[in-house]
């Protein structure tokens, strides 16, 4: 009883009304107040930062003008093969030499292109519309090499032209030599069919990889040239000590415009 009349007379008591009331440790207003920044500095970041994204798709190195599959136009047995891999040919040239039942015909190259697969072995037995070789169309050896991406038909919507790529390239492992450089150069306009793919790219195979999703959009990609080895800029200071060849898989990392956040965050 003698505790608890203390206790209030101490609460009745005016002899502490002139102190002031202590709201919050000092401690407290430093943390209230760095929160306080932080979310200041947040609204800013929201309305006025941004937020880059990437898209990613695979595609293959090859030449601006793309590549031609070359078939017999005869039935017969190959006797003589007259043109070598990595060979550049203008237009004409004789490629092939086939026994036919009307005697020995000549095979020779639609257009000028280097000669990059093939198919057809001396000696082999051949159809009308037989694979026979695969070129490059090109008319000379040190014409530079292009990416061409293939992308979903939503995503290409967001690529625009001069937008920076980076290109894991498959013969040069990035964890040794970084990616190579580009830029987008051109932009597709509509999806691609599979057989439009093989038309350019000169191979059925890689053209029913590149659609399996559907029909993709041609991004083309002009790469960076610098003196080093292969000729290309590469993240690294040198890149491979070796030159790239065509029909090389890559996967490209387009990166799309920048977004504001609040863009992003809100549907």
């Amino acid at each position: 009883m003698q505790f608890r009349r203390k206790a209030l007379s101490k609460l009745n008591s005016g002899d502490e009304l002139d102190l002031p009331v202590r709201f919050a440790r000092p401690q407290g207003k430093f943390v209230l107040g760095v929160s306080v920044l932080v979310m200041a500095v947040l609204g800013v970041w929201v309305f006025t930062g941004s937020v880059s994204t990437k898209l990613s798709a695979s595609g293959i190195l090859t030449r601006a003008q793309g590549s031609y599959l070359l078939q017999s136009p005869f039935s017969g047995q190959v006797t003589a093969v007259l043109a070598q891999e990595g060979r550049l040919l203008p237009p004409g040239a004789p490629l092939l030499q086939v026994a036919t039942e009307q005697g020995e015909r000549t095979v020779r190259a639609v257009a000028g292109g280097r000669v990059t697969s093939l198919v057809a072995k001396t000696g082999a037995v051949v159809a009308t519309g037989a694979d026979l070789a695969v070129l490059e169309r090109v008319k000379s050896a040190d014409e530079p090499l292009v990416a061409v991406l293939y992308v979903s038909g939503a995503g290409g919507a967001d690529i625009r032209v001069g937008a920076v790529v980076d290109l894991d390239v498959q013969s040069a492992p990035r964890q040794r030599f970084g990616v190579l450089r580009g830029r987008v150069k051109d932009v597709g306009r509509a999806p691609q069919t599979q057989a439009q793919i093989a038309g350019f790219l000169g191979d059925a195979r890689l053209a029913a990889q590149f659609a399996r999703q559907g029909s993709p959009i041609a991004v083309l990609v002009q790469l960076e040239g610098s003196a080093t080895a292969s000729g290309y800029r590469w993240s690294t200071a040198g890149g491979p000590p070796y030159p790239l060849d065509s029909t090389t898989p890559v996967t490209g990392a387009v990166h799309l415009p920048a977004q504001r956040p609040v863009d992003w965050l809100l549907p």
